[in-house]
């Protein structure tokens, strides 16, 4: 499927102003992700904790919603399956709120991936929206070579750095996250939606 030039600049022109009517709520989450960054980072510690009982609470709940879902539907195709996988997410839950300091080690691997992941998914919509967004887009490609950095540096100390690098990671990223968001909200006030 492509897009003939009259449905490009529609779609620019959607985004343009749908960047500029909400672009107070972007500049309140920056400023938001920016506090709760610097708290991260201060104590990064309870900062890894409370990610890893949070993360905890969620698989939990979501292995017993599957349970019963599974249950609840018995005779479908792949019982055993989702019975299996629901099962899973109650135990690691069950493991991470009782253990969160061991579950820690495994939860910053899956953060490292996030992050290679979020990084690169950062540059690529930095990339693509370089001509919406002048000026802008630098700083969210800058936000996605941290993460990409960051999370590099983080895999390379596993897993003596387990303790606080979950903590400092989000952090870190909730940081340049926020400023990103603040820096395209600034821009979006400004953007002239009648050309």
């Amino acid at each position: 499927m492509s897009f003939d030039q009259s449905e490009m600049k529609s779609f620019r022109l959607q985004l343009a102003t749908s960047l500029q009517t909400h672009w107070k709520l972007f500049l309140i989450e920056g400023i938001i992700l920016v506090i709760l960054g610097a708290a991260a980072i201060i104590v990064p510690q309870i900062a890894t904790l409370t990610v890893a009982l949070f993360i905890g609470w969620v698989l939990l709940f979501s292995g017993i919603a599957g349970l019963f879902t599974t249950f609840s539907m018995r005779p479908m195709p792949g019982f055993w399956w989702s019975l299996l996988s629901a099962v899973i997410g109650i135990a690691a839950g069950l493991m991470l709120l009782f253990s969160p300091v061991t579950g820690a080690i495994s939860l910053t691997i899956v953060l490292v991936a996030f992050f290679f992941l979020e990084g690169v998914a950062s540059i690529m919509f930095a990339l693509d929206h370089k001509n919406e967004l002048p000026g802008t887009w630098v700083m969210m490609l800058l936000s996605g070579i941290v993460d990409l950095v960051l999370g590099g540096l983080i895999f390379l100390g596993l897993p003596s750095s387990a303790a606080w690098a979950i903590g400092l990671l989000v952090g870190i990223n909730m940081i340049f996250g926020g400023f990103a968001l603040i820096a395209m909200a600034l821009q979006a006030r400004n953007i002239d939606v009648r050309s």
